[in-house]
């Protein structure tokens, strides 16, 4: 047993340290299954605990790597055998819900379907919403400005957030557990640890933003028969209900093939094809009648010539399924060996042109893969699958997707963060100006290095 780990034990506990042999059976990343490969993982059960592990990590010079549920794409957490995995597991708990206010004080490893179930309870909804709810953790969206299918009208993870607990690579315990809207004191510190990604300090402890329940939701999967209808449709369903559109999910064809297809169990309830497919959430005022104003609104905009056709889920789990066709990344997994995925954004207006081009380019590096394409286009956001790519082919594929972005002023990573997946394109959406900014903060908050070393970029 090396030292460390010895004098860890005696901050958290034995049972708050797993050493190398104990972390067999921990995952590592939940989508690829990767083992967790560590020095150890560190479970504090407390703020304070959590100060002191920095602390004597900081004075001895020992890595750390925080960990949230382990969704991460952009290997973030990915850890090394000589590196410390630091996880808030055993902070999982929801300290307050303000009804009036509004708020919810939770610590860093809640996991966000709890949230969502606490917040439906008092007659209130936290919006932030994505496929790995059931794993992700607050602290991990904190840290990656987790975005999802209600960004559109609610904002990313930072849009959520009024206060924040955050521990400092030496220990320093930053309070700004403010539960205020409006708070203009001065530099908005805990927005520096928003995107971070676990450099900069490691989120013990929030205060989020709730809203009020939606009386009801309606669900619209509609088929549109081209690029231009896809942007007119959104702009139509957000007028009609006055800015409200809550998502706004577009599949091209390929995508919605492989998801309807033979390795998927939800089919298609099209009978035509078209080149896309959207899913529209929309709020309506009066549940018993919602349906019917869902109707007529697809009326209009079907003899307006925006859909070919559409459904209207009439049950919870007709529309569960239909979002499957969405979320589910099965049907793909089970027909494709090999798969490498993109997450970028860029201006409306470039998008289909962009989509084009970048299938046009990757069948000439890559004839044998498949591109597959969805995303949140209502807020520019983008996804790229390319199942059955080679890994020789991987490198020309990131150039093919990334290098056009820098004309066209858009994002290498809309939701997904940096990580050490994206290191070498960051350039491609930030100035050196910008990076060296970065750069000077690391230093500032972390120069020792021991907060996820190697993460977003590098110091020198």
């Amino acid at each position: 047993m090396s030292d460390i780990i010895h004098e860890l034990r005696a901050i958290v506990g034995e049972k708050g340290v797993l050493d190398t042999d104990a972390l067999s059976s921990r995952v590592g990343n939940v989508w690829s299954g990767a083992a967790l490969n560590a020095k150890a993982l560190v479970r504090p059960s407390s703020t304070h605990e959590v100060s002191q592990v920095l602390a004597h990590c900081n004075k001895v010079g020992q890595p750390v790597v925080p960990l949230g549920g382990m969704t991460g794409l952009a290997d973030a957490g990915k850890t090394e055998p000589h590196e410390i995995a630091l996880t808030m597991e055993r902070m999982n708990a929801i300290e307050n819900v303000d009804e009036i206010g509004r708020t919810m004080t939770v610590q860093g490893g809640v996991i966000l379907q709890n949230v969502h179930e606490k917040a439906d309870e008092a007659g209130l909804m936290f919006p932030l919403d994505l496929g790995a709810r059931a794993s992700c953790t607050i602290g991990g969206n904190i840290a990656t400005n987790a975005g999802g299918v209600r960004v559109v009208r609610y904002g990313m993870m930072r849009n959520q957030l009024l206060g924040l607990e955050a521990v400092l690579a030496d220990g320093t315990v930053l309070n700004g557990m403010s539960s205020l809207i409006k708070n203009n004191t001065g530099y908005d510190l805990k927005q520096l640890f928003v995107g971070s990604e676990g450099t900069l300090g490691v989120v013990t402890r929030a205060v989020l933003r709730l809203h009020e329940a939606l009386p009801g939701v309606g669900t619209a999967f509609l088929s549109v028969p081209d690029w231009v209808a896809v942007m007119k449709l959104l702009r139509t369903l957000d007028k009609k209900v006055a800015g409200g559109v809550i998502a706004y999910e577009v599949m091209w064809r390929d995508y919605y093939e492989v998801n309807t297809g033979e390795t998927s169990d939800v089919k298609s309830p099209f009978a035509d094809p078209v080149e896309f497919f959207v899913i529209a959430e929309m709020p309506f005022l009066n549940p018993e009648t919602g349906n019917d104003e869902m109707e007529e609104l697809l009326a209009q905009v079907f003899e307006d010539g925006l859909i070919v056709d559409g459904v209207i889920p009439k049950s919870e789990e007709e529309c569960e399924r239909l979002w499957q066709i969405r979320e589910s990344f099965e049907p793909e997994k089970k027909l494709y060996d090999t798969g490498y995925y993109f997450d970028v954004s860029l201006d409306l207006a470039a998008m289909d042109d962009y989509v084009n081009s970048v299938r046009t380019e990757l069948k000439l590096v890559a004839p044998q893969a498949d591109l597959l394409s969805m995303g949140h286009i209502g807020d520019n956001n983008v996804h790229f699958s390319l199942g059955g790519i080679h890994e020789n082919q991987i490198a020309a594929a990131c150039a093919i997707v990334y290098e056009p972005l820098k004309e066209l002023n858009g994002s290498v990573s809309a939701e997904h963060g940096i990580g050490l997946e994206k290191k070498a394109y960051l350039g491609i959406s930030r100035t050196p100006e910008e990076m060296e900014i970065m750069r000077r903060i690391k230093t500032l908050f972390d120069p020792n290095n021991i907060l996820n070393p190697g993460k977003i970029f590098d110091l020198t």
